[in-house]
């Protein structure tokens, strides 16, 4: 995976509020480019440094092996969640979800600039590694 694309998707996510969430395909929706797969292997291998938490299924369910750990985060944030939270937390059982649909990031304007600057970004270098080699042209 480039190192281009996982930046990008890194910047989007560090830029995702407290209390919100987005799907994997929605990052790669804002981005304008790659899809929820490409963007949960970003996640998955780079994204320790943002709040990954945010960032998980489009039903809500959260990243895969850490769901206690972000119950915690969810809860500390006041994240929008369905089910029995509190059963998992107290048992380990029970099944919890983020309400994505009341959860789900609508970026202000300034937000929209950043993310505008980061998908330019990322255009700019596709486009550089996708142009022909000038000095292979005849």
């Amino acid at each position: 995976m480039r190192m281009e694309y996982v930046e990008a998707v890194l910047d989007v996510v560090a830029l995702i509020p407290a209390g919100a969430a987005v799907a994997y395909g929605d990052v790669a929706e804002i981005l304008g480019s790659g899809g929820a797969r490409q963007v949960g292997s970003v996640m998955s291998q780079h994204g320790s440094a943002v709040p990954w938490w945010r960032v998980l299924k489009a039903n809500g369910d959260a990243p895969p092996g850490h769901e206690r750990e972000a119950l915690a985060l969810y809860i500390l944030e006041e994240t929008p969640l369905l089910g029995s939270h509190a059963e998992y937390l107290r048992t380990g059982e029970g099944r919890w979800r983020v309400d994505l649909t009341a959860a789900r990031w609508a970026p202000n304007d300034g937000e929209f600039d950043r993310i505008d600057a980061v998908a330019e970004r990322l255009e700019r270098s596709v486009r550089k590694l996708s142009a022909p080699d000038d000095e292979m042209t005849v």
